[in-house]
């Protein structure tokens, strides 16, 4: 961890210069909204929010390379830091205030700093491989850690959107998962990996994520002594798909998915 303190404490850097530009730019009345080639969209906010970052890493880490969902780049061996400005884009242009900057640095392809900053929420989870996964709010900092669930039918589940299980996986094979629980939600986006983490929820499943969705949450999910994987099973943050979970239930939360397909 001693190695990993000045990181950590850059990254948490980084999270309060994205928080001074999200927070100014929510719910603003001139709010610019365009749409990417995917159709999924972006605001000035999420394209000012990267480019800080990536102003700040130039002076205080120029020799590391940066990938943001914006203005690309890639993580490749050595050192990277992994951008996602707003994850929940959607929800911020609508006026809702679940949405967060994630932060993550990557050395030789695994997350070992994560930072997960939601001001709107007046919330914000970092971790440290090594230091334990932490949080803040209102009521001050504390370390945090996940359930102790281990049944599936004592479970609570969490995913984005129903509808893309239906293009990337299978839609009954979630619902077979959703059968198995004890009772689910769409917290969606990077919320409902940090509720694994802090013990709120028990399970956190997406079929179609993109590595800067999700990097922070390998090492702050583990961290809090839970799991994260790909729903193939590998643990990677570049698998195209995650599931987060308390550990206890992941082998058989694999299990179900694979089998509804």
């Amino acid at each position: 961890m001693s190695d990993l303190r000045a990181d950590l404490s850059l990254a948490l850097r980084l999270a309060d210069e994205a928080d001074k530009i999200t927070t100014a730019r929510f719910r603003a009345r001139d709010l610019v909204v365009e749409r990417k080639p995917d159709r999924t969209p972006v605001t000035d906010a999420d394209v000012a929010v990267e480019d800080a970052i990536r102003a700040v890493l130039a002076v205080e880490a120029p020799a590391d390379q940066v990938a943001g969902e914006e203005r690309g780049g890639t993580a490749g061996d050595g050192r990277a830091w992994v951008l996602d400005p707003i994850d929940g884009t959607k929800n911020f242009l609508r006026g809702v205030p679940v949405w967060a900057t994630l932060i993550a640095l990557v050395v030789d392809g695994v997350p070992v700093v994560g930072v997960v900053s939601a001001p709107a929420l007046g919330r914000r989870w970092w971790a440290a491989a090594g230091g334990g996964a932490h949080t803040s709010d209102a009521s001050g900092v504390r370390e945090i850690s996940v359930s102790a669930v281990r049944d599936l039918s004592d479970a609570y589940l969490s995913t984005t959107h129903l509808g893309t299980w239906v293009e990337h996986h299978s839609r009954e094979a979630y619902l077979a998962l959703v059968d198995a629980c004890w009772e689910n939600r769409a917290f969606g986006d990077f919320w409902q990996h940090c509720l694994v983490a802090e013990g709120a929820i028990d399970l956190a499943a997406e079929p179609i994520v993109n590595a800067w969705d999700v990097a922070p949450f390998q090492v702050l999910v583990t961290e809090a002594g839970g799991r994260f994987t790909d729903l193939g099973g590998a643990a990677s943050f570049t698998g195209g798909s995650v599931l987060t979970s308390n550990g206890h239930l992941h082998d058989t939360a694999l299990e179900v998915l694979a089998a509804g397909r």
